[in-house]
């Protein structure tokens, strides 16, 4: 038995110590994690010993009710700034400080933060948007950054809600198809488990 055999046994060994029931909710929270995700989810599911597809689709579902939850959230919020920043700037066409001479007026200046630097991973997502596209961001995003933070820059750009959930959906089914996938076979004819 070489030692990834072993490792896999042992894991199985650990997780039938859980209620065979739970599992699927235990992977499913897995899936709900940033950078976890359905794909690590779907893999510690399958080499755990559960049912590859019971694997993937708790791991999908996971991670996509957490993307749900931060698509409400964000839009949400991006609706209470657009509200609020409309409502400032009204107010502040209104308090036009009186220039010299009778000009109707100028607005008060104020100053702006420094913009924080845009993380790598950000930059080469917004280069997909650009390029790509919702649908094309949605898919390639997982290689970048996690479908949540996906979701979130999508919807604090403007992006519809049902959109962004529908293009997140295909993209996380996509990605842990190809994993749950890609590491059953691996268990099945490479490690032989």
């Amino acid at each position: 038995m070489n030692p990834i055999q072993e490792l896999v046994i042992n894991f199985q060994e650990l997780a039938a110590q859980v209620p065979e029931f739970l599992r699927p909710f235990i992977v499913m929270l897995a899936g709900a994690v940033p950078f976890i995700e359905g794909e690590v989810a779907s893999l510690i599911g399958v080499v755990g010993g559960l049912n590859p597809i019971v694997a993937g689709s708790a791991a999908a579902a996971g991670n996509f009710l957490s993307v749900l939850l931060v698509v409400l959230f964000a839009s949400r919020t991006r609706t209470a700034v657009v509200k609020h920043n409309r409502g400032r700037a009204a107010a502040r066409s209104a308090a036009l400080v009186p220039g010299p001479g009778g000009y109707g007026g100028s607005p008060m200046l104020e100053e702006t933060p420094p913009a924080k630097p845009v993380s790598k991973g950000r930059q080469r997502f917004m280069k997909w948007l650009v390029r790509f596209g919702v649908p094309g961001a949605s898919i390639l995003g997982p290689l970048a950054i996690p479908t949540q933070f996906t979701a979130a820059i999508l919807i604090a750009s403007g992006t519809a809600r049902g959109w962004v959930l529908l293009w997140q959906a295909v993209a996380i089914v996509l990605w842990t198809t190809v994993a749950t996938v890609s590491i059953w076979a691996a268990l099945t004819y490479v490690v032989g488990v």
